[in-house]
């Protein structure tokens, strides 16, 4: 006789517990609004509860999305190499405000920005097997734009690398 798995629904949590276990995961690292509100539902709150707690946590200070917005910001630049438009696809996706995306992308230095993005052409150039000049812009052009680089900045790199 095989094993049949039983499909379980989630237990309720009692809403002071499930406070509890959001603050937990906010004290963790930073988080978005949206992600707690998704942890809560996932803990079988009601709409109602959810948005009770998420005032609360708020309130308390574990919350706060422009904080948020810069440790994201900062984090994927830094650390990944993203560009703004791969960035700010992700900070959407968070549902952050307009105000605290433009607070979070102060964090890059538009100096760096570009360091970045040069050095993300120049590691990638020599990698790209192509026949001619046409088909080693497109490659490379399109590596950057998967980086989340804008196309300005992208024709200005190829351009000095390509003299």
């Amino acid at each position: 006789m095989a094993f049949q798995y039983e499909e379980r629904k989630p237990k309720r949590l009692d809403p002071k517990v499930a406070k509890l276990k959001a603050a937990d995961f906010c004290a963790y690292q930073e988080r978005s609004q949206q992600e707690v509100r998704d942890k809560l539902y996932g803990y079988g709150l009601h709409q109602d509860e959810v948005e009770e707690i998420l005032s609360d946590l708020i309130t308390d200070n574990y919350i706060n999305e422009e904080r948020f917005a810069k440790a994201y910001v900062g984090g994927k630049f830094r650390i990944k190499g993203w560009g703004k438009r791969k960035i700010l696809q992700g900070l959407k996706q968070h549902h952050i405000s307009d105000y605290c995306i433009k607070k979070g992308f102060q964090e890059i230095d538009p100096d760096d920005y570009y360091a970045t993005l040069m050095r993300h052409a120049e590691k990638r150039l020599p990698t790209i097997k192509a026949e001619n000049q046409y088909t080693v812009r497109g490659k490379l052009t399109q590596h950057l734009v998967m980086k989340g680089f804008e196309g300005d900045l992208i024709r200005d790199v190829i351009e000095e690398l390509l003299k």
